[in-house]
């Protein structure tokens, strides 16, 4: 009798802790599919912010993408891409190209405001690939660019153009490697 009652206890045991672990992984599983991402970038496009193989959290609940924030873009090209935004819905985009800044709303946003170089932002020598400036963002949409402006496919390239909301993936809410960069982004 003692004995059975035993095995009762342990069957029960094993499956709370069953029922616990599996409880565990569905959570993981939604979070990591609907609230946050871990993506690895891929490319040079946001250096010196990025480098190729870092690993960043991305979260499509983090609030509305503003002018500064490091998103993941899909469906603009075959692969997810990940760029700043430096321009939102109604500014206009254009670009000086003397002083090789781009310009939003008629003031020059210096590279040094996203901690970059300043002059360093210029429109590509590549006839029939750009878009034609000054440009309008229209609504529901972000003007985007890498850091590394003279590396990289971003709005000004009529591959990616405009980015529409709904092919944002989500906003870089944390860092997670290398390790010496884990933390939340400047």
């Amino acid at each position: 009798m003692e004995e059975a009652r035993q095995e009762k206890s342990f069957n029960s045991s094993v499956l709370e802790w069953v029922e616990t672990i599996v409880f565990a992984i569905l959570f993981v599983s939604v979070v990591f599919t609907f609230a946050a991402r871990v993506i690895t970038v891929d490319g040079r496009s946001m250096e010196p912010t990025y480098h190729h193989g870092d690993r960043v959290l991305v979260s499509g609940f983090a609030g509305d993408v503003g002018r500064g924030d490091v998103v993941i873009i899909v469906h603009a090209l075959q692969e997810p891409i990940i760029k700043r935004v430096v321009a939102t819905e109604g500014q206009v985009v254009d670009f000086d190209r003397e002083a090789g800044e781009i310009v939003v709303d008629g003031e020059p946003v210096k590279g040094e405001v996203f901690g970059l170089e300043n002059g360093i932002t210029y429109l590509p020598e590549v006839s029939g690939q750009l878009l034609e400036f000054p440009q309008t963002v229209p609504e529901n949409c972000v003007f985007v660019l890498g850091d590394n402006r003279g590396n990289s496919t971003d709005s000004r390239f009529l591959s990616v153009g405009m980015v529409d909301h709904r092919n944002i993936l989500g906003k870089v809410v944390f860092n997670l490697y290398p390790f010496a960069k884990m933390g939340r982004p400047s």
